[in-house]
C-alpha cells in the first residue's frame, strides 16, 4: 500500500501532464474577454472625441462666416455647408444641424455678437444606425461658438 505522500506527489504529476497546452488556450480566452471590450471603448471614444472636435470647429466656421459676410445672401447656406465639411473632414457622415442667435439687427452690425449652436447625434460604432437610433445607442453632440462681428466694418 502507498504511503500519502506518494499519492499526492503522483496526482501533482497526473495534474502537471494534464495541464500541458492549456496556457495558451487560457491566454486567448483571456485576452478575447478583456481586449475586445477595451478596443471597443477606445474605438467609442475616439469617435465620440472626433464628433465632439468636428462641432466645435464647425460651429466656430459658421460664426465666423456669418460675422465676415456682411448680411450678403447666401451667407447661411455658406454656413451650412462648412458645417457639413467639418464632418466629412473627421469621416462623420452624421447630419448636422446648424442654428444661430443675432444679438442685433441686422446680423452683421459691427459689433455685434453670433451665437452659433451645431448638434449632431452619433451612433455607436459597429452598430447600425437605425438600430443605434432605436435601441437608443446614440451620442447627442454640441458646438457653441461666439462671434463678434468686427467693429470697424460698415454696417449693411
Amino acid at each position: 500500500m502507498r504511503s500519502a505522500w506518494a499519492r499526492t506527489r503522483h496526482l501533482a504529476r497526473r495534474l502537471r501532464e494534464e495541464d500541458a497546452g492549456s496556457a495558451v488556450v487560457e491566454f486567448v480566452t483571456v485576452a478575447l474577454v478583456l481586449l475586445v471590450p477595451l478596443v471597443y471603448l477606445i474605438l467609442t471614444f475616439f469617435l465620440i472625441q472626433g464628433a465632439a472636435f468636428a462641432a466645435e470647429g464647425a460651429a466656430r466656421e459658421a460664426g465666423r462666416i456669418l460675422a465676415a459676410s456682411g448680411g450678403r445672401p447666401g451667407a447661411q447656406e455658406a454656413a451650412r455647408t462648412a458645417t457639413r465639411l467639418a464632418f466629412e473632414d473627421f469621416g462623420l457622415g452624421a447630419d448636422a444641424s446648424l442654428s444661430f442667435e443675432c444679438e442685433a439687427t441686422p446680423c452683421a452690425t459691427p459689433g455685434a455678437r453670433i451665437h452659433v449652436t451645431v448638434t449632431s447625434r452619433v451612433a455607436l460604432p459597429l452598430i447600425s444606425t437605425g438600430v443605434a437610433h432605436a435601441a437608443g445607442a446614440v451620442v447627442p453632440i454640441e458646438g457653441r461658438a461666439v462671434v463678434v462681428v468686427d467693429r470697424f466694418r460698415q454696417a449693411p
